[in-house]
């Protein structure tokens, strides 16, 4: 059976968060998307003042092989190196949200922190609304490091599936986020928009 419904996930640099649950979900047969809401694509760095920026469009590749050269050892052990082989393994490079009108529409759009939810409702507020066609904009708060990632992306894969199963996610979802939070006891903001 193929995916009924288009998914986006979303976080601020398209690199750990997005990238996890884009993963999870492409292997479980999802039609899923992801990108990043910010400025620039920011990775740790030797210190907290020293991140690596990119921009996005910057292939995962060129990230790797560059950190690779800079310090192998400090870049394996935070993690960043085999993040990055694995989001090679997914797509070529992070996307941005704000530039994505080119993608076409979403049904459900999963973003890992508040202030991306907002950013991202705010972008669908100010496309050209030509469809008025309904997207599930729905936040699932996860904290940005490796193991949080991991938990939330089987977070995201578990709502996911359950939209997906529903007749029809309008009528479905106020059930299907109780349900949610009371097994997870986790918060989820969630909103319809429109495209």
């Amino acid at each position: 059976m193929g995916a009924k419904l288009r998914y986006a996930m979303v976080c601020s640099s398209n690199q750990n968060r997005s990238m996890e649950a884009h993963a999870l979900l492409k292997r479980h047969g999802f039609d899923v998307s992801s990108y990043g809401t910010g400025a620039h694509v920011k990775l740790p760095g030797p210190s907290l003042r020293e991140p690596n920026v990119y921009d996005f469009g910057t292939p995962y590749k060129s990230m790797h092989d560059e950190l690779r050269r800079k310090d192998p050892d400090l870049y394996k052990r935070n993690g960043i190196l085999p993040m990055l082989k694995r989001n090679l393994g997914v797509k070529n490079a992070p996307q941005r949200w704000q530039d994505n009108a080119a993608d076409g529409c979403f049904d459900v759009v999963v973003t890992f922190e508040e202030k991306v939810f907002n950013i991202v409702i705010e972008d669908l507020s100010n496309r050209k609304q030509v469809l008025i066609r309904s997207v599930l904009i729905i936040n699932l708060e996860v904290k940005d490091n490796h193991e949080e990632a991991a938990t939330g992306g089987k977070l995201a894969l578990e709502l996911c599936q359950e939209i997906e199963s529903a007749d029809c996610w309008e009528d479905a979802i106020d059930d299907i986020v109780a349900a949610f939070e009371r097994q997870h006891k986790r918060k989820l903001l969630y909103t319809i928009s429109f495209y």
